[in-house]
């Protein structure tokens, strides 16, 4: 399980180190750009089944901690759909890969 730290808050957000990747693959290519937006995703029922949105902008502060050493591959489908959210006026929103259920969990704000 892998996590991505927040802001100097130090909310952490645990995620699958697969999904994790792919989540920095987009959130990285639209703060290259300059580009603003809003993250969201469903927690886990550990912290409520609520769900959770974050402010990204290009002064955010990120980290991605990464529970294993070896780097998963990318499903471009993916990632695809994943910027398209992130596109959208709604901003991204983390959805599961295809055919895969991994909860997201909040660990310490």
């Amino acid at each position: 399980m892998g996590t991505l730290l927040y802001g100097s808050s130090g909310m952490e957000v645990g995620f699958d180190d697969r999904a994790l990747m792919h989540l920095q693959v987009v959130i990285t290519a639209k703060l290259r750009r300059q580009e603003s937006f809003v993250f969201s995703w469903t927690d886990s029922a550990g912290v409520g089944s609520g769900r959770t949105t974050i402010w990204l902008d290009p002064s955010s502060t990120l980290c991605y901690r990464y529970f294993g050493s070896r780097i998963p591959s990318i499903n471009r489908e993916w990632i695809d759909a994943l910027m398209s959210s992130a596109n959208s006026a709604g901003g991204l929103y983390f959805t599961t890969e295809p055919g895969i259920d991994a909860p997201v969990r909040r660990l310490r704000t």
